[in-house]
C-alpha cells in the first residue's frame, strides 16, 4: 500500500495526528476505498516494525471532502481517555471556512438542533427541538475578506454530523464547494472549504498541554489565507 500522501504532523507511543487531505475517507464505506485509518496502521506498522495487526482507535471523523487535523489513539488507554475529553468538551478544535457571503454579525453563538437523515447521507437544523435532534452549538467569527471571498473561524461546541457546514448555511454562509448544502458551484478537487485547522487538549497519558496544527491545502483556493491565519493565530 502507498503511503506517500500521508501527513503525520504528531506522535508519540500513545497517539498519532495526521493532516487529512480533501477526499481522504476516514473510515470504511460502501465505496471500499483506502482509509486514512488503514493507511496510518499501514504506516506504524513500517515505521515501528510492527508484527501482526496494529491498534489504532478512531476518535471521531471529518466528512470526506473536508481536510485538516484529524487524531487517532495508539492504545486503548488513549482511546478510552480521549474518547472521555471529547464528550466532555475538553478537546478544543478550530475550523475554517471559505463562504462567497459574509455573516450578518461578525462574530456569533450559534445553536440549533439537529437531525441526520442516513438515508441520504444530510442533517437538517431547526431553531426549536424536535423529536430525535440533537443540539448542536458552536462560534464563529469573521476571519479574513478577500477577493469576493470571506474566511470564517468556528469553534464546534459539539460534534454533530455536518455541523458546521449546516448550521452556516443557516445563517447564509454556505461553504464553497459544498453542493450538497447549497452551494451552487464546486470546487475544482471536489472538496468543500472547510479546514479543521487545530486541535488542542491535556494529554492523556502524560498530561502536558498539546497543540496540533494542520496547513491549509496548498491549492488556490487557500492561498490567499495563509498570511491571514497568520496574523489571527
Amino acid at each position: 500500500m502507498r503511503i506517500d500522501n500521508l501527513q503525520v504532523i504528531y506522535e508519540d507511543n500513545h497517539l498519532i495526528a495526521v493532516n487529512k487531505l480533501p477526499g481522504d475517507l476516514v473510515h470504511a464505506d460502501e465505496s471500499g476505498d483506502v482509509t486514512l485509518e488503514a493507511k496510518v496502521k499501514q504506516y506504524i506498522k513500517i515505521r515501528y516494525k510492527k508484527p501482526g495487526d496494529v491498534y489504532l482507535g478512531v476518535l471521531h471523523r471529518l466528512d470526506r471532502p473536508v481536510s485538516g487535523t484529524i487524531v487517532f489513539a495508539r492504545t486503548s488507554k488513549a482511546a478510552e481517555r480521549m474518547t472521555n475529553m471529547i464528550q466532555n468538551n475538553e478537546v478544543i478544535k478550530t475550523y475554517y471556512a471559505i463562504s462567497k457571503n459574509r455573516p450578518e454579525e461578525i462574530r456569533g453563538h450559534l445553536e440549533h438542533w439537529m437531525i441526520k437523515n442516513s438515508d441520504s447521507n444530510t442533517s437538517k437544523a431547526y431553531d426549536h427541538e424536535k423529536t430525535g435532534s440533537r443540539l448542536a452549538v458552536l462560534d464563529y467569527e469573521l476571519a479574513g475578506d478577500l477577493h469576493g471571498n470571506v474566511l470564517i473561524r468556528v469553534k464546534p461546541l459539539t460534534g454533530r454530523p455536518h455541523q458546521i457546514r449546516v448550521q452556516l448555511m443557516k445563517i447564509g454562509c454556505v461553504i464553497n464547494g459544498d453542493l450538497k448544502y447549497g452551494c451552487a458551484f464546486a470546487n475544482p478537487d471536489k472538496s468543500i472549504s472547510l479546514h479543521s485547522y487545530s486541535s488542542s487538549f491535556i494529554h492523556p497519558v502524560t498530561k502536558e498541554s498539546i497543540l496540533i496544527k494542520s496547513e491549509f491545502p496548498y491549492n488556490r483556493l487557500w492561498d490567499d489565507w495563509r498570511k491571514v491565519v497568520e496574523q489571527v493565530e
